[in-house]
């Protein structure tokens, strides 16, 4: 089967109707059940933006799309070999690679062939990739935001990308990920849980909520260095953050709620070059992933240097550094920063 996309304007009599609800009223829209699966599978879009839960409400002038499912011919993602692709670990199952800064995870709207999965279609075949996730995003078990850097693990079948899943549900793959944030973080270790959900205010954005609809994201973090605040910052602090789920801007969300964004954040950070360091994105790398192989069950443990953007900033604030902690050294020493 292929794919269709549909939009529909939400109209006065369907203002603040559940999503499910809203779909299945459409002409040609198949039943609540089916549109609810859609939603689930993130093949709902509201004013451009992914649809988390089938009981989110729409509003008066919404645009909703969806992608269903047609009797033609589908339609396989495209290779692009022109897209590097940086493979730390392969095998005939899976592979790790590490994502560059500027790289889509699968196709969306203004990105069609110049994506992660457009690369791993080209390293590996359309038909030697998982479709679990649908046949736009082959291969593709997690992802990471566009300009998060870093280890990330697709798959080449589907029951490889299901076990990879159920060690994620399961908080069996351990995913660790560098942040400099903004501010002095007293704590030297710690853990967020709150809810997640889809800001009222700004559909791009994520937010914390008490919403009953919202999902539990929890992140525990370890401060690895702090650096003196100057005339024209209030310091920052380098921490490692260790997710136990993974919701959508999670980390970049998290930050924000304790009152320390992440430094060069477009999104939930503060505006100004200086105390941005001169970055163009939010410095978050995926630095170390750490699981066992869900079919030959080797143990896969890999480490991953920062990008030069992210090394520069780092290595311009260590005069300022604090003393790092004893957790910080041992990460300084496994990146080869003095």
């Amino acid at each position: 089967m292929s794919q269709e996309r549909q939009t529909f304007l939400v109209s006065p009599q369907f203002d603040r109707m559940r999503l499910d609800s809203f779909l299945a009223a459409q002409t040609d829209m198949p039943a609540r059940s089916a549109c609810a699966k859609y939603i689930e599978r993130g093949c709902v879009e509201i004013n451009n933006t992914e649809a988390l839960s089938k009981a989110e409400h729409v509003r008066l002038g919404d645009r909703v799309s969806i992608v269903v499912e047609t009797q033609q011919k589908p339609t396989v993602i495209m290779p692009n070999p022109q897209i590097p692709l940086d493979v730390r670990y392969e095998d005939e199952y899976l592979l790790v690679i590490s994502k560059q800064k500027g790289l889509v995870c699968h196709p969306s709207s203004g990105h069609i062939d110049d994506t992660l999965a457009n690369a791993l279609v080209a390293h590996c075949g359309f038909d030697h990739l998982g479709k679990l996730q649908g046949d736009d995003r082959p291969g593709i078990v997690h992802r990471l935001d566009m300009d998060t850097t870093g280890l990330m693990v697709a798959a080449k079948d589907n029951e490889t990308q299901e076990q990879l899943q159920d060690l994620i549900r399961l908080r069996d793959f351990d995913r660790r990920y560098l942040a400099l944030v903004q501010g002095y973080v007293s704590p030297d270790e710690g853990t967020i849980t709150t809810g997640i959900a889809r800001s009222k205010k700004n559909r791009l954005k994520m937010c914390v909520s008490k919403d009953p609809l919202s999902r539990q994201a929890i992140t525990t973090f370890k401060t690895l260095d702090r650096f003196e605040a100057s005339a024209h910052d209030d310091g920052y602090s380098l921490l490692e953050c260790h997710l136990y789920t993974g919701r959508t801007h999670q980390i970049r969300v998290h930050m924000r709620y304790t009152g320390h964004c992440l430094v060069g954040d477009p999104l939930y950070g503060k505006v100004g070059e200086r105390i941005n360091l001169h970055l163009k994105r939010q410095f978050l790398h995926s630095w170390h992933i750490n699981f066992d192989h869900p079919i030959t069950h080797e143990h896969i443990e890999l480490f991953d240097t920062l990008p030069s953007d992210l090394y520069t900033a780092l290595i311009n604030l260590r005069p300022r550094s604090m003393g790092e902690t004893s957790w910080g050294a041992i990460l300084y020493n496994k990146l080869n920063i003095q």
